[in-house]
């Protein structure tokens, strides 16, 4: 069976790097008891699914992070 890649072009608008996620240190929230991790990586904050890290990761802007949290805690996103 031949192996093929799917090159996908940038999101318009997407002005965040690449980043090495890879020796990210992986923070749970909830105090543990979620099924979320983040991280602080070059001055962006990742999100991922603790359950499946190895899924693509959110990447926000300290802006982008602090609207999400504001709209989360006013129950606007369901984190469960």
């Amino acid at each position: 069976m031949a192996e093929s890649t799917i090159q996908q072009q940038p999101v318009r608008g997407w002005d965040k790097p690449e980043l090495d996620l890879s020796e990210a240190d992986w923070q749970s929230s909830s105090r543990g008891l979620g099924d979320v991790q983040i991280a602080f990586v070059e001055g962006f904050i990742a999100m991922r699914n603790s359950g499946s890290p190895e899924s693509p990761s959110l990447i926000f802007t300290p802006a982008e992070w602090g609207a999400f949290v504001s709209g989360a805690r006013e129950g606007e996103f369901d984190l469960t």
